[in-house]
């Protein structure tokens, strides 16, 4: 074994713990997680000399992940069930204003201070990771597409054979969710 196999491996297996986190985060199951995972690092393993450079190797990893989370869910999506919420759209959405458009007092989304301090603020990440983990699975799972896999609507949806009026509504109660756990986690 070279010393540039030694290296690319033992970066590899760096990596895992933070790809664990991600495909649980996901996922919402350890074994699922674990295995996915573990799909990923034999990839990485058997195809780093294919790593062209042009991304961060970290990325490209996060790339397999990716890829190997959809396929994942595209194989799982007949056993899926979506979860209602209990407040239908209209009713979660009419509470935040007035009749004039303006927020209600309680409503009314609270001054987080400077974006970019807080964004480099570690407790800020630990109050996020915690709200993430308390919304329900299809929400979690649709945010963490949206926003952390960087997919598309439309890749959402065909993943989860959702529709896009779905995708949209399921973003928009999980951006709701997570303001108000971050403003009670993270404000007070």
């Amino acid at each position: 074994m070279t010393d540039a196999t030694h290296s690319t491996e033992q970066h590899i297996a760096s990596l895992r713990p933070k790809l664990i986190a991600f495909a649980r985060l996901q996922l919402r199951d350890s074994a699922a997680a674990e295995d996915t995972v573990q799909d990923t690092l034999v990839i990485a393993l058997e195809k780093h000399q294919t790593f062209s450079g042009r991304s961060a190797f970290e990325t490209w990893m996060f790339g397999i992940l990716k890829n190997k989370i959809l396929e994942r869910f595209r194989h799982e999506r007949r056993y899926f069930s979506w979860q209602e919420d209990e407040l239908s759209d209209e009713d979660s959405f009419e509470k935040l204003f007035q009749e004039n458009g303006r927020w209600q007092a309680a409503s009314k989304p609270a001054h987080w201070g400077d974006p970019d301090q807080i964004l480099e603020n570690a407790a800020f990440w630990r109050v996020l990771d915690t709200c993430l983990l308390v919304l329900p699975d299809n929400i979690a799972r649709v945010f963490t597409m949206r926003e952390f896999m960087g997919l598309n609507t439309q890749e959402i949806c065909e993943a989860l054979t959702l529709s896009e009026a779905n995708c949209w509504v399921i973003l928009h109660r999980a951006r709701l969710r997570l303001r108000a756990c971050i403003e009670k986690g993270w404000l007070t």
